[in-house]
């Protein structure tokens, strides 16, 4: 996946947003220990309904208010996208989904915003909104800022022709081997250091292209043996080339090599909302939604067995 940046304020700012609040609490609309049920319908899904246990562990607040405001930054397909063409404030895409059902699970309304990219963060620091979202990796440096809820990992696929003519199975198979990158990547990065330190005399022969596309076709065209690429950019690509190319499928890494994990943020202060809504992106892998939202926008290889909280691995 693309690493979408953004700057982080200073501490003192983020110190200063914890004493803020998404709201005020004197002009929420029910009580805080009052659980009113709501129902979301996701498209090719269906419907999805509140679990009062899960709706329990949200803060008082929050459930009071009974609604949440998360600001995107769209289109980054398939995370987040306008459902219209030109109209900015409604919505599709994975992330879309999968927070409103989660929200749903948790008894609250979400409401998505468009904001600019580098505002995102700033907006969360100063309690503008509750949480961000949209193909957002958790990354070590972003936790000094928010907590993550990780609801699936992508790391490096490896594309090869049709029937796999070289056995490609992991990484370790790729010393030795031709293997085509786009210029700059973290594959590009990532390989080097790979081969320095495990190929042992076979080197990596790596070939940087502009764009990922020209890669693709140095496959096809039978210049390289291999394309290492975003595994969740190469669904799509092995889709349209099937016949030609195809995905190799690691066991050891399903989520692809060095898989960072995607995640929705909430303001580091409030570790207690994230909690809640890792317990319902969980309690939908368990009974199939998750799995469902996935296959709807075809991301079945990003998808994980456990929700969890800022396991970014850089």
């Amino acid at each position: 996946m693309r690493i979408r940046h953004f700057a982080l304020l200073g501490a003192a700012t983020a110190l200063l947003a914890t004493t803020a609040a998404c709201g005020d609490s004197s002009s929420t609309a029910g009580s805080g220990d009052e659980i009113k049920p709501v129902s979301v319908t996701v498209e090719g899904v269906g419907e999805v309904t509140t679990d009062t246990a899960l709706a329990g562990k949200v803060p008082a607040d929050v459930r009071g208010r009974g609604t949440l405001t998360v600001a995107t930054n769209a289109p980054y397909q398939p995370f987040i996208d306008f459902k219209v063409e030109g109209k900015n404030d409604a919505f599709k895409g994975l992330d879309y989904d999968l927070f409103q059902a989660a929200s749903a699970r948790l008894g609250l309304k979400a409401t998505f915003t468009q904001q600019p990219f580098d505002g995102l963060v700033p907006g969360l620091q100063a309690a503008k909104y509750d949480a961000i979202a949209g193909g957002i990796t958790d990354k070590k440096e972003r936790q000094q800022v928010a907590t993550f809820v990780d609801y699936s990992a992508s790391g490096t696929g490896f594309l090869v022709k049709t029937g796999n003519p070289l056995a490609v199975k992991t990484v370790a198979d790729l010393c030795g081997r031709k293997v085509a990158v786009q210029k700059a990547s973290n594959q590009a990065k990532n390989l080097a250091t790979y081969a320095k330190d495990s190929c042992a005399g076979k080197a990596i022969d790596i070939k940087e292209y502009p764009e990922n596309p020209q890669a693709v076709q140095a496959l096809i065209a039978g210049n390289v043996d291999v394309v290492a690429a975003t595994k969740v950019n190469l669904v799509d690509t092995a889709a349209s080339l099937t016949g030609r190319a195809e995905l190799v499928e690691d066991a050891s890494a399903p989520n692809g090599w060095l898989a960072s994990p995607n995640g929705f943020g909430f303001l580091k202060a409030n570790k207690e909302l994230a909690e809640a809504y890792r317990a319902a992106v969980q309690s939908l892998i368990d009974d199939g939604t998750y799995t469902k939202i996935l296959a709807q926008w075809k991301q079945e290889p990003i998808a994980i067995k456990q929700a969890t909280i800022d396991q970014a691995i850089d």
